[in-house]
């Protein structure tokens, strides 16, 4: 009789291993058919932008990563299982177990090794697909090329190494550290079996043999730590410290060096653990392979202490000044500080210094309209339908007439989102309302005479007043606002404008677009569209029906680059044949620049920033293609290596766009944020912190719609530069120092060729105060007469809504321009009623732009600018005495009559009360103010009159 039972086998028959086999693979389709699907309609779109090679590189990368990392693990894993598996597994860990009496011998090794080989095809799938993801890191590595590039100060290593090797020496040790630890667990898996077993009556010589694939697994884990460490020593050069970033004192003396210690000591460890693994092992020899380690740790940290306390910190300015150079030499490197121009800017007082005849394109160019307040008066008399809407207002510069002038654009986009309930079906939002129409387009300083925009380009069809302006294709399909995917060229005309009590259709004349085909292929893009139940079933779609899908210009660009960081702020431009185009900023970023200060950008830490792309993007045909800005930047040179059909050279940019590049916004911001510190090259002046600048700070529109105090966003303006002969499209912003609100310099990006790209830093005079936003805006609020004004307008179902003030450096001196809306409660429309304009010494106001450039330098000032009619134009002298400025504008009332008689003053005081009363309930406000004003002033010459009597 047999001494023991084996578990019996139990066969499937082939009728059951083909039904297992159909139902993985009918798994496997299911889970997986919805990416094919995906992967397929992906190509088709890239195919339709002429980018199928980015796509099926991209894949192909991928891939090849995944299958080479999900091979490599299976198989370090698999055979790690059979190596360290011990001989006789069944005999160790199957020892028979009594059921009824009877012994039966369970058949564990087939499960164990059924659980590996799983488990190792689990664990490679998983590592795979990790890796997958961070197929750039790799790319990167293999295609960057070395070139001319700063060297770090302390391992002389170039910035390719930093921007490309190390980070995928930081992947690959990272795989291969879990790989280590994962064998590991193993081994120790199978060496706790031998040992329990042994105690049951196992052998001891698998027990050995299990010690010994401990080891060598323990001496693997120790080689990857030792080129971790080693690794770690080029990461201190991210560190950021308290007062500057990088190696320091401490660092470069103590830690560096124990580092390279520590990954020695880890390898003599690991060798130890190699002998422990072919003389008879014992776990005594496992601790003695640490102990180098730990050692050499612990000395090294105590001896970094000593130095930083006792070495450095009593004499840190002298110790750290060498890394102090470092930093903000590298600093100022990462984010193009070293290309800034700096020079003195005098910031006079005084009319004369403003130069008003030499500097007349600048003061015909100063914006009063505050973006927020037009996006408002916009959405009132210029959205038309209910489902329209202006996400933004952009400026920019066109030639008018000859001359440049800044306009502001807004674009009217579809929002399918607003369209009535009623309409709400599948129809109307993807074959009828597919697209916006048309922008408007009005001069920063263009006002009617009832405060609204002079608009240039309005309406549906688009009416141009100017006759070099012209819109061909004023269809929007790509947009901010197109969220949605719609098909065009279908049997459905499509929705263009209303018109009277019709409404103006249109089809889909471009190329863009997936085209559907055929039933099969319009079945797999309505599977992966989410459309099943009706694209392919619509009578309205064709053949040659197009899919526009990733509408959203900033999905569309960060779907084809998305290794790019993009301005947040795209915006519109018209170029010579009436087409509408996007251009949005692109940007190279890193977080591996050497000694370089770590900024937050959105959720992102990065210490390097460059401008190296710009993305232009057809509004009717959703073409997109991406143009390089700065060649020298090795990122996006390696990209272009990846890549190479994807990016075209600044060069090949149109004419007629080219003009409208400007400098970015999100750079400019960046760089004032950086240089605020790292405009002080002296060790001593940076390590005291004695000359902080921030950006200026002004009163402004919250988030909530009301009046707090906010950091400045950057102002275009078109303007001469000091020094310069011809007026330019330039970007700035103002700084304070810190915790002070006094104006200390400005910064300036330059937008137009041949200096574009160029930045510039204006320093103001540090003996005198040069006046900051907040303190105009202060002034503006003590002025007697024009607070007072203000007051009032605040009642009577009104409210003053101040606009964003802008600092202009004009001639050698600084002007100083607030726009005052009124806003009535009941409607979100703001109308100019006031503008504000000061000097360092002056301060004048007046119901219009000549106005109050009139108050401000006497009547020889000329500019060109609408004028909406209001009540008062001002100046304040220095002593803050007012004085009469203007002539009465057309909206205000006549003269009061000649009355010698208190009687004929009464009378006249009380029609003046009358007619303010009547045009305050009307609404007419500024005319209401008007005759309020002729109130006092009869009042003031009754009371005189009772004086002298």
């Amino acid at each position: 009789m047999a001494e023991t039972i084996d578990w019996p086998a139990r066969r499937r028959s082939p009728r059951r291993r083909g039904g297992l086999f159909l139902l993985v693979v009918l798994a496997i389709l299911i889970f997986s058919g919805g990416t094919a699907l995906s992967y397929y309609v992906d190509a088709l779109w890239y195919g339709s932008l002429g980018f199928a090679d980015v796509f099926w590189r991209t894949l192909n990368m991928q891939a090849a990563v995944f299958s080479g990392f999900t091979i490599v693990t299976f198989a370090a894993l698999w055979l790690a299982f059979l190596a360290l598996k011990p001989p006789r597994l069944g005999e160790l860990a199957g020892l028979p177990i009594l059921i009824n009496g009877q012994p039966v011998k369970l058949p564990v090794e087939p499960v164990i090794r059924l659980v590996a080989l799983a488990g190792s095809l689990v664990i490679a799938v998983i590592t795979g697909s990790a890796m997958a993801a961070e197929w750039p890191t790799l790319a990167l590595y293999w295609y960057a090329k070395p070139g001319p590039t700063p060297v770090d100060p302390i391992f002389g290593r170039p910035l390719t190494f930093y921007f490309f090797t190390l980070p995928a020496w930081h992947l690959l040790t990272g795989w291969l550290l879990t790989l280590s630890i994962i064998i590991g667990g193993v081994a120790v898996f199978f060496a706790a079996i031998t040992g329990g077993t042994r105690l049951l009556g196992g052998r001891r010589d698998s027990e050995a043999a299990a010690w010994r694939g401990v080891s060598i697994a323990f001496a693997f884990v120790l080689l990857v730590l030792a080129a971790r460490t080693y690794i770690g020593r080029f990461d201190r050069l991210f560190a950021d410290h308290t007062i500057f970033a990088g190696v320091s004192y401490t660092d470069a003396h103590v830690t560096i060096a124990g580092m390279l210690v520590v990954a020695v000591a880890l390898i003599v460890g690991a060798a130890i653990a190699l002998v422990n693994a072919v003389a008879a092992p014992r776990v005594g020899w496992l601790a003695a392979a640490v102990a180098p380690a730990a050692i050499v740790y612990v000395i090294a940290g105590i001896i970094g202490w000593y130095v930083s306390s006792f070495v450095v910190k009593p004499n840190e300015l002298v110790r750290e000044t060498p890394y102090i150079v470092n930093n903000i030499e590298m600093t100022r490197q990462a984010y193009g500080l070293n290309r800034i121009a700096q020079s003195a800017f005098p910031a006079e007082s005084g009319i004369e210094a403003v130069d008003a005849a030499n500097n007349q394109p600048t003061l015909e160019n100063i914006r009063l309209w505050d973006w927020r307040a037009l996006q408002d008066t916009l959405r009132q008399i210029q959205e038309i339908r209910t489902y329209y809407d202006f996400p933004d207002i952009d400026i920019d510069r066109y030639t008018i007439d000859g001359a440049p002038r800044q306009m502001m654009l807004a674009t009217r986009e579809l929002n399918v989102d607003k369209l009535p309930e009623s309409s709400r079906n599948w129809i109307n939002e993807k074959l009828i309302y597919t697209h916006g129409y048309g922008v408007t387009m009005n001069p920063v300083n263009g006002f009617t005479p009832e405060g609204l925009p002079a608009l240039v380009l309005s309406d549906m069809p688009v009416r141009s007043t100017i006759p070099s302006l012209k819109l061909t294709r004023p269809e929007i399909y790509f947009g901010e606002l197109t969220n949605t995917d719609v098909y065009v060229r279908t049997r459905q005309k499509e929705f263009n404008y209303p018109q009277g009590e019709t409404n103006s259709l249109t089809s889909y004349e471009g190329r863009g677009g997936i085209v559907l085909g055929g039933f099969l292929r319009r079945l797999i893009i309505a599977l992966d569209r989410g459309d099943l139940a009706k694209l392919p079933f619509s009578d309205d779609v064709s053949a040659e029906s197009r899919l526009l899908m990733r509408r959203n210009i900033r999905e569309r660009v960060e779907t084809l680059a998305p290794f790019l960081t993009f301005d947040s702020d795209p915006y519109i431009v018209i170029d010579a044949d009436g087409r509408l185009s996007w251009i949005i900023d692109g940007f190279t970023t890193s977080d591996s620049y050497p000694y370089a200060r770590l900024y937050s950008l959105g959720r992102d830490r990065i210490n390097y920033l460059r401008n190296s792309v710009k993305a232009v993007i057809d509004a009717y045909d959703g073409t997109t293609t991406f143009y390089v800005f700065d060649a020298e930047d090795p990122i996006i040179a390696a990209y272009r290596a990846i890549f190479p059909s994807l990016f075209r050279d600044a060069a090949a940019m149109p004419p007629d766009l080219r003009r409208h590049v400007r400098y970015p916004e999100l750079m400019l911001k960046m760089q004032a944020l950086v240089y605020g510190v790292y405009h002080m090259t002296d060790p001593g002046a940076f390590y005291n912190r004695e000359d902080l600048w921030t950006v200026a700070s002004e009163v402004g529109l919250s988030a909530q719609r009301e009046q707090a105090v906010q950091t400045m966003e950057p102002n275009f303006v078109l303007m001469t530069l000091p020094g310069e002969k011809t007026s330019e499209f330039i970007e700035i912003l103002p700084f304070t120092p810190a915790n002070r609100n006094n104006l200390i310099g400005w910064i300036a990006g330059r937008s137009d060729d041949p200096h574009y790209g160029a930045a510039l830093v204006y320093d103001f005079p540090k003996t005198r105060l040069v006046d900051g936003p907040l303190q105009v805006e202060a002034r503006i609020d003590q002025n007697s007469q024009l607070s007072g004004q203000l007051s009032l307008w605040n009642q009577q179902g009104s409210h003053v809504r101040r606009g964003g003030i802008i600092v202009i450096p004009v001639g050698r001196a600084l002007l100083y321009a607030e726009p005052i809306y009124l806003q009535a409660d009941r409607s979100p429309m703001p109308e100019l009623r006031l503008v504000v304009l000061a000097l360092q010494d002056r301060l004048a106001y007046g119901p219009t732009f000549e106005s109050a450039m009139s108050a401000l330098f006497g009547n020889g000032v000329s500019t060109t600018s609408a004028a909406p009619g209001a009540p008062i134009a001002a100046a304040e002298s220095p002593a803050g005495a007012p004085r009469s400025a203007s002539a009465p504008s057309p909206a205000q009332p006549r003269a009061a009559p000649a009355a010698t008689d208190v009687d004929a003053l009464i009378r006249s005081a009380a029609d003046d009360l009358s007619e303010y009363q009547r045009l305050t309930a009307q609404g007419r406000l500024g005319e209401a103010g008007s005759r309020l004003e002729a109130l006092k002033q009869k009042l003031e010459r009754l009371s005189q009159t009772k004086t002298q009597k």
